[in-house]
């Protein structure tokens, strides 16, 4: 799949940004709202022209515009914002006069040094965070199961909570750590449980059953979006999967 360029369109009276994207497999034009760069894709089969995908905007044009004013906005790492930590809001306090980068006490994090690197400075402190507790809640639910995963990572991914590899590597995208612990709780029990069953049938739930208790309430907390800004950049969680599609 090729990108081509991205550029602003008006909806309902505000510019969106549209990224058209063509694809050899695509027989339809396809047309989606990406919460996670908050705007709209456009996919176009290899013969079909951007004027054609502009229409079919045309058509979904309230559809569309209707998606993007209910996405959650992007969650800010700036001196004041309340950012979550396994769901608990923490707020971002800069300290001028001590040194040690970011840390996490009293329900605040606490950042050192100069303004413009708050923001990078946050997030490694995060990311710190996330390394160590996702990797102790996969370690205890493998050893419940007794499963061995060959390691654990953390990735920067834009749709995915966590992935599970052939060779055994968990890996887990970093903003889980903002995300309530029966979130973090599912996702681990879920990609645990790969490790023994590399599908979702029957074998693998059950096993995933007994890793964690969450998974209802984990799946309906991704069907009402109340995850949004976990996955929106500069710190979203969910990408938007409603899709519209047109003839060719």
């Amino acid at each position: 799949m090729n990108e081509l360029v991205t550029e602003l369109v008006p909806v309902r009276g505000e510019l969106a940004s549209v990224a058209f994207k063509r694809s050899a497999r695509a027989r339809k034009i396809s047309l989606r709202v990406d919460a996670a760069q908050g705007g709209i894709v456009i996919t176009l089969p290899m013969r079909a022209s951007r004027k054609a995908g502009l229409s079919l905007l045309q058509t979904h044009e309230d559809w569309v515009a209707e998606r993007l004013a209910s996405m959650p906005q992007a969650l800010p790492f700036v001196a004041g914002a309340v950012v979550p930590i396994s769901g608990v809001g923490h707020v971002i306090t800069p300290v001028s006069d001590a040194r040690g980068g970011a840390w996490v006490a009293e329900g605040r994090i606490y950042v050192t040094g100069s303004p413009e690197f708050l923001s990078r400075r946050v997030a490694d402190c995060l990311k710190r965070l996330a390394k160590q507790k996702l990797t102790a809640m996969a370690a205890q639910k493998a050893r419940q199961a007794g499963l061995n995963p060959k390691s654990v990572r953390m990735k920067d991914t834009r749709t995915r909570w966590g992935s599970c590899a052939p060779d055994g590597t968990l890996a887990f995208c970093w903003r889980l750590i903002l995300a309530p612990e029966f979130v973090q709780d599912y996702v681990v029990g879920h990609e645990v449980a790969h490790l023994r069953h590399m599908n979702h049938g029957k074998h693998f739930w059950a096993l995933t059953e007994t890793l964690t208790a969450h998974r209802a309430a984990a799946s309906a907390a991704a069907e009402h979006d109340v995850l949004g800004h976990v996955f929106r950049r500069d710190q979203k969680t969910r990408r938007q999967h409603d899709e519209c599609a047109a003839a060719d």
